[in-house]
């Protein structure tokens, strides 16, 4: 566990900002990388983005800081992250994909760093611009959310050792996986509940006829 959180590793993190191509082949080939460290910084994004919709100011932001609820955004987003993670592996796991399940957690993990920065620096622009500046405001997330965009692509296209094109082709699949991965979570959540039901209701009949 020590070495999960080495300073080597969280100096990693930074470093495959501005070296994707290199960093994300380390993490793959060297195992450069960190799973806690990766799950850590999705946690560190999603309480950045809420402190953003809570603080940030109303120049900018027309969100009602009282229905902001930390906790639901990180559970939302945590679920979206292992989504993604299953989905992609699932799926590059029929198309001859090199990448484990842990490299695709810490290549998204590390890839979030961008916007994580981004919408920090956005929020405290946002208390010192005025009426007419909501662009600067709008750039910062924009050059974070691109940076982070960019920063995945690389990263699933390297630790699969893809194309673009099939990268590309991936991430659709990896979508639809998500979404037919929900699906099935709620036919058996639902097949559970009704189940149960069944049970409990002759566990009551034969209570009372007893």
């Amino acid at each position: 566990m020590r070495e999960s959180f080495s300073v080597a590793k969280i100096k990693y993190l930074f470093y495959t900002m501005t070296h994707p191509m290199d960093g994300f082949y380390e993490i793959r080939h060297r195992s450069r990388g960190s799973v806690p460290i990766a799950v850590i910084s999705v946690i560190l994004f999603s309480f950045v983005f809420s402190i953003n919709k809570i603080t940030a100011s109303f120049i900018v932001n027309d969100t009602n800081p009282r229905s902001v609820d930390s906790l639901d955004n990180l559970g939302g987003v945590l679920l979206l992250y292992l989504l993604f993670c299953v989905g992609n592996w699932s799926i590059t796991c029929l198309l001859n994909g090199e990448g484990r399940l842990k490299d695709i957690a810490t290549v998204l993990g590390y890839s979030l760093v961008p916007m994580t920065i981004s919408y920090m620096v956005a929020t405290i622009v946002s208390q010192a611009i005025a009426q007419n500046e909501e662009g600067f405001y709008s750039i910062i997330i924009t050059i974070g959310t691109i940076w982070t965009v960019l920063l995945a692509l690389s990263g699933i296209m390297i630790v699969h050792n893809y194309s673009l094109a099939k990268t590309l082709l991936t991430l659709i699949l990896t979508v639809i996986s998500m979404l037919i991965i929900v699906f099935i979570v709620m036919m058996l959540t639902d097949l559970v509940s009704q189940v149960y039901g069944f049970i409990y209701s002759i566990y009551m009949e034969l209570l009372f006829r007893g």
